[in-house]
């Protein structure tokens, strides 16, 4: 794998009112099979929920934006998502740096 670059991600998610909560129930399922999936590929390294509101921070890795882009328009809730990313550099006095 190349080398890869980290991303904090803040995800909003917004379900329309008319949509069908046995619709919203399978998306949410798909998603949480796809962020399996991302996890195990190294994509998706950690995630918090925000207490009392449908919205996350997530440390993603990827190769660059475009790949990041792929990666989070590929989600099933996508189409649902207001995304906030944030590229994260090597800081020296981070205690995990090589």
């Amino acid at each position: 794998m190349n080398q890869l670059n980290e991303f904090l991600v803040n995800i909003q998610i917004t379900w329309p009112r008319d949509l069908p909560e046995d619709e919203i129930h399978r998306l949410a399922v798909e998603e949480r099979q796809m962020a399996a999936v991302r996890a195990t590929e190294g994509h998706l390294v950690r995630m918090w929920r925000v207490p009392g509101r449908r919205e996350n921070w997530g440390l993603w890795r990827a190769t660059d934006a475009t790949q990041l882009h792929e990666i989070l328009s590929a989600l099933p809730v996508w189409p649902y998502m207001t995304v906030t990313v944030h590229p994260l550099a090597k800081h020296a006095v981070d205690p995990f740096i090589d």
